[in-house]
């Protein structure tokens, strides 16, 4: 074993004895120890219920023959950090969650591990360390969200309170409505209850054969995500037997295959951050231009909140993730060879698999689109690409051309848009909120949802270098490339300027001729940082921009 440069021989004695001190017997010492990484926390709705998680993982590795210890890894709630400069500290901890969970399984050679995430860049951080540290690996999330109700009757969400707020400024909803959707958005523990960031992640960390079956939809409060920890650590001890490693299990084709099944539900544009980060810690490289190529020939088939009514719950009824992939296995878009978490493939893994909700997970043949969720735009203005969740927006939005409304700032934007100052026809741009130039690439959900919640989404485009929640909808294009603050020609837009966006042909540009960008260029000057001091500062020394993932470049 692995852990056996602890627990054997005289010279592991010093070691054996700090064991002892824990409270170990030298009967558990004797078996395999199974790290379990738990990101339990009392700040993080989608966190709180992580220790009965870990207790139930626990009891499984237990009851396989493992001793379990467990460790804890750091996660922030994108919902509360929104809006303020806490966001800029959420994308950076997928980097330090990655580091710091890698330095105690490399410290401590544990012979397996089972992750616990729940949220955003707790997932990927997760995904990242197990690549890097490569020892018998399985995830068990905590589940999401179940979907709110209103006084009406009405099922509510996450996005909708945002929503609210600028339903407020508009004149459209008073107070007591505003307090109505408070009470009601996020009525228990999980990740919150659409196809928002963490539950993609949740979900594409099934597709990628990285967890069990109903990891991405079984909801937080469902006794049967209690059963899925469980088995969940009596598998790592057959994956510990096996020797089948993370890198075993995501390989290139696992990745493409995630792509697929990422465009068939719908998922978060965050994924496109993510999915480049982790594949780089697994040796493998993905690129915008290989989305485009998936999205082109894979149909959309889910329309969960933001996009339409339906949740995570929903998707749960109607079979989870493992009826999606079955309905791509139709037209062969699945590499159905690879082995996963489960010691078998996902041929193996699909068998007995039906799709229960034709309106939840729509056939192959009667898709929402024939092409998938997420379209990358490349242009003058985003010379190496920007992402849009085109499944979530209005049809009358998918070509669309209007004049620029230019802000530096988030803050300068919402301030703007409540004030009433962007009409129908306007592009919004809002830059240097980017992972080197922000520092940290803030999420902008609160001026989509402003815009939403106006009744705006079906007139005004946003354009951004930073990112979106995956709680946004409408014509919201982010992680412009190159960034502002690289000195990317998102910098050089001027109040006014025509932007042309077409999103079925894949392009993106604005209405400046080269001569002029030119003269621009000449003339720019880049901002002074905005964070000098601290982590922020290092991380903006390190980070790539968003079309590779916003990894850290030593």
């Amino acid at each position: 074993m692995r852990s056996d440069i602890l627990k054997k021989g005289i010279p592991a004695a010093p070691n054996r004895s700090l064991l002892y001190a824990l409270g170990y017997t030298k009967e558990e010492l004797e078996k395999p120890l199974i790290g379990v990484v738990c990101s339990y926390n009392e700040i993080v709705p989608g966190h709180m219920n992580l220790d009965k998680i870990a207790e139930a993982v626990k009891a499984g590795v237990r009851a396989a023959g493992g001793t379990p210890v467990e460790f804890p890894a750091i996660a922030v709630c994108d919902g509360i950090a929104m809006g303020h400069t806490g966001m800029k500290y959420s994308l950076v901890t997928r980097d330090i969650i990655a580091d710091s969970t890698e330095a105690m399984a490399m410290a401590h050679q544990f012979d397996g591990l089972v992750m616990i995430p729940n949220c955003d860049k707790n997932v990927p951080g997760l995904l990242m360390a197990a690549a890097r540290v490569n020892v018998p690996t399985i995830f068990v999330s905590g589940g999401p969200m179940l979907a709110g109700t209103l006084n009406d009757g009405r099922r509510t969400c996450l996005s909708h309170m945002f929503e609210a707020v600028g339903a407020y400024y508009a004149g459209k909803l008073d107070e007591e409505g505003v307090e109505e959707y408070e009470n009601n958005a996020c009525p228990t523990c999980g990740s919150c209850s659409g196809m928002y960031t963490a539950n993609s992640m949740n979900c594409l960390t099934e597709a990628i054969g990285m967890a069990l079956r109903g990891n991405g939809t079984i909801p937080a409060v469902h006794s049967a995500r209690l059963r899925l920890a469980k088995h969940a650590g009596m598998k790592i001890m057959e994956l510990v037997e096996k020797d089948i490693r993370p890198r075993d299990v995501m390989t290139e084709a696992a990745f493409h295959n995630a792509e697929t099944i990422d465009m068939a539900l719908g998922c978060s544009t965050n994924t496109m951050l993510h999915l480049p980060a982790i594949a780089h810690e697994c040796g493998i490289e993905i690129s915008f231009d290989m989305s485009n190529e998936i999205s082109d020939r894979t149909p959309n088939l889910c329309h969960l909140a933001p996009a339409g009514n339906t949740y995570m719950e929903d998707l749960e009824r109607a079979g989870g993730v493992y009826a999606v992939m079955k309905e791509l296995t139709k037209k062969d878009l699945l590499d159905t060879s690879l082995i996963t978490c489960t010691g078998k493939t996902i041929a193996e893994n699909l068998e007995g698999v039906v799709n229960r909700n034709h309106e939840i997970i729509r056939p192959i043949e009667n898709p929402y689109t024939q092409t998938g969720g997420i379209a990358v735009l490349k242009g003058n203005l985003a010379p190496d690409g920007c992402v849009v969740k085109q499944s979530a927006v209005a049809p009358e939005m998918m070509v669309h051309e209007g004049p620029a409304r230019v802000f530096d700032s988030e803050e300068d934007c919402i301030n703007a848009i409540y004030a009433g100052k962007i009409v129908a026809g306007d592009v919004v741009i809002i830059r240097y909120e980017v992972p080197k130039g922000g520092p940290g690439m803030r999420e902008m959900l609160n001026p989509t949802s402003a815009i939403a919640g106006m009744g705006l989404d079906k007139e005004v485009a946003l354009i951004t270098d930073g990112r979106f929640s995956g709680a946004t909808r409408g014509a919201s294009i982010g992680h412009v490339s190159p960034e502002a603050a690289s000195g990317g020609n998102i910098g050089l837009v001027q109040e006014g300027d025509i932007i042309a966006i077409d999103i079925p042909n894949h392009t993106i540009s604005m209405k400046v001729s080269d001569e002029e960008l030119a003269a621009r260029r000449a003339a720019w000057v880049c901002p002074e940082p905005k964070v000098k001091t601290g982590y922020l500062a290092r991380y903006a020394k390190m980070v790539s921009s968003a079309d590779k993932g916003a990894i850290l470049e030593v």
